[in-house]
């Protein structure tokens, strides 16, 4: 308190001997801020406004703790971070896990604060203040409207029907409680916002990074295929579910009437509309483009280069001259041999679900699957996953002359020691490794999609400039496929499949019924791999039982020197090796996966229960 009166004085004095003081001087604006009234009267303080309301995104998907780990796709290396919480079906009411982060996806104080944001937005652009010079005002409503929408769509895919909260609350106001909307009014309220957006969007050119008409359309069709799936119709969840049996509020999460075919028709109109607006890359082949062509197709896509960019209906781009977190991925998910910190590793889990070149299941109970289990593999599983033997980029330049070739190491090999006796040699990219014999993978595997292989990126020291797909083309065209497997349309649902599977070389499908749901659900898991798809689909697919309670198996791989042969400097090659591969489980001790019907939706965490009375907590949570 002497502190501020001694500043008071002296600026006092300094009035009394400046000429330009004045009575004021204590009224002055503070240059940090600049007033609502003013912001919503200049166009380009409106848009910088709108612009900041981006800031959601975050970085995408590109954390260091991906929802990957939260799922079959991967696990998370390092301890701590409450990923295990959730994987382990430990959250509850006063600990949701990876959701606590204030920066994560499903922090609902956090998402709420943004919807205010729009909300402010819609109320000053709804009797705008500067004219609508070359659309300006119906633009940014459209992204405000659209990121309203985004928001609340990220709410309801994780809790349910929320609160629909539509203006800014002043202080002062005589409550600040609001109850549950129903699932039903809860989406309604989405796809009423995203046909405001997609009108309002309309012809406007805009910028990477920032919504669109295509964008609004291409998110109305997730929610409504989301909204039309076995989680949302009550009946369909109550009898697959324990904890959803039993709960009388079941119509804050499902559908409790109304036509459900009409449901899917909805979804499969809306992702088609979208279809018909963008365009992808490279739909419409007939034929399976070559294997090493399919890679390099399956790369730019998820590089969004080379024609990939096209993909890209909505996304968070990242620069080297603003040095985001979401510009390292190679950091925090590449191989420890490379100095990397080897975060989200693939699970054997899903490098088995990638078929073989010809289209049929790998199996370990084939012979020669077993022995060479890398060799002839989906094109995809070469652009998304690092393997032992896979071919990298160049070392550090300390570290060349332990591997010339610059091949992911991760098991355990013999070589020929100086006294001409065979001595193990631990792969490089373990953790025994003796360039870090930490922060290496447990699972075998490391994530190749979304790292740029270019030698002059050391991952460690540089930022890429990947953009995170917040929506790609080809999620609204698995949409459409699914909407029409649902509504019987085996034919239309093969022939789109089949253009994603011919891009990256894999023959055409031509299973029907059950068989080709399964392969369709399987095409979508690896299509969309590491992008958020896996953790909502097997929800509301409701088979998560069967799929994220599964225990996450691992790799054990040995290689032992052929008779007669010797090597001193270990480099991958079967002639000169014996190689085995042994499916094992993960040590409990690091992560024991429990799948818990509970677990279909997140806790509304205690602190917002107690703020708001009228909350009804979802089932399976006090």
């Amino acid at each position: 308190m002497k502190r501020n009166i001694k500043y008071i004085v002296i600026m006092l004095s300094a009035c009394f001997t400046l000429a330009s003081c004045n009575g004021d001087f204590q009224n002055t604006e503070p240059r940090t801020e600049v007033p609502a009234s003013v912001v919503w009267a200049d166009p380009a303080l409106a848009e910088a406004f709108v612009t900041g309301i981006y800031e959601g995104f975050g970085n995408g998907g590109f954390n260091e703790e991906m929802l990957a780990s939260l799922t079959d796709e991967a696990i998370f290396t390092h301890p701590g971070r409450g990923l295990n919480t959730v994987t382990e079906a430990r959250i509850n009411s006063a600990d949701i896990g990876w959701g606590n982060a204030t920066n994560r996806t499903y922090n609902w104080q956090r998402l709420y604060s943004f919807i205010r944001r729009t909300n402010i937005a819609i109320e000053n652009l709804s009797d705008p203040q500067f004219e609508n010079a070359g659309g300006i005002v119906d633009r940014l409503m459209g992204e405000a409207k659209f990121m309203r929408a985004y928001y609340y769509h990220d709410l309801a895919r994780y809790f349910g029907g929320v609160p629909l909260i539509t203006r800014a609350y002043e202080l002062g106001e005589e409550t600040y409680e609001e109850s549950r909307a129903t699932w039903e009014e809860t989406i309604n309220f989405i796809v009423s916002d995203l046909d405001d957006a997609a009108a309002l969007l309309a012809g406007k050119s805009m910028v990477d990074g920032r919504t669109s008409e295509l964008a609004a359309l291409a998110l109305k069709s997730r929610v409504l295929l989301y909204a039309a799936s076995d989680l949302h119709d009550a009946p369909t969840a109550q009898s697959k579910a324990t904890t959803l049996a039993g709960f009388n509020g079941i119509e804050l999460l499902a559908y409790t009437s109304g036509n459900r075919t009409e449901r899917w028709q909805k979804a499969q109109a809306a992702a088609l509309e979208a279809i018909q607006k963008g365009s992808g890359n490279l739909f419409g082949l007939s034929s399976p483009v070559p294997h090493e062509e399919g890679i390099q197709n399956y790369i730019n896509n998820s590089m969004a280069r080379n024609g990939g960019q096209n993909e890209i209906v909505l996304g968070r781009y990242f620069i080297n001259m603003k040095q985001e977190n979401g510009g390292r991925q190679g950091l925090y998910n590449g191989p420890n041999g490379y100095n990397n910190w080897a975060g989200n590793t693939p699970v054997q889990l899903l490098v088995d679900d990638y078929e073989m070149m010809d289209g049929t299941e790998f199996n370990w109970s084939n012979s020669a699957h077993a022995s060479a289990p890398y060799e002839n593999r989906d094109a995809r599983f070469y652009a998304s996953i690092l393997y032992d033997g896979a071919q990298w980029k160049p070392r550090s330049t300390a570290n060349q002359p332990k591997d010339p070739l610059g091949q992911i190491q991760t098991g355990t090999y013999e070589v020929t020691g100086p006294s001409g006796a065979k001595v193990p040699h631990f792969g490089l990219d373990t953790r025994n490794s003796s360039i870090e014999d930490w922060n290496g993978s447990y699972t075998g595997y490391y994530v190749r999609k979304f790292i740029d292989a270019d030698p002059a990126i050391v991952d460690q020291n540089t930022w890429q400039e990947v953009p995170w797909p917040i929506i790609r083309y080809t999620e609204v065209v698995l949409n459409y496929v699914e909407a029409s497997l649902e509504l019987g349309q085996e034919e239309e649902a093969r022939n789109w499949l089949n253009q994603i599977r011919f891009r990256v070389g894999q023959p055409a499908i031509t299973d029907t019924g059950d068989a080709l749901v399964e392969r369709y659900r399987n095409e979508r898991r690896i299509e969309m791999a590491f992008e958020e798809q896996r953790f909502h689909d097997t929800r509301r697919w409701m088979i998560a039982r069967e799929t994220l309670g599964r225990q996450a198996d691992i790799i054990s791989i040995t290689g032992a020197l052929k008779p007669g042969q010797t090597l001193s400097t270990y480099r991958y090659d079967p002639t000169i090796y014996n190689y085995v591969y042994q499916v094992a489980p993960i040590d409990p001790g690091k992560e024991n996966r429990l799948w818990l019907d509970k677990m279909y939706f997140i806790p509304i965490h205690r602190d917002e229960m107690n703020r708001n009375a009228t909350l009804i907590q979802n089932p399976g949570f006090d």
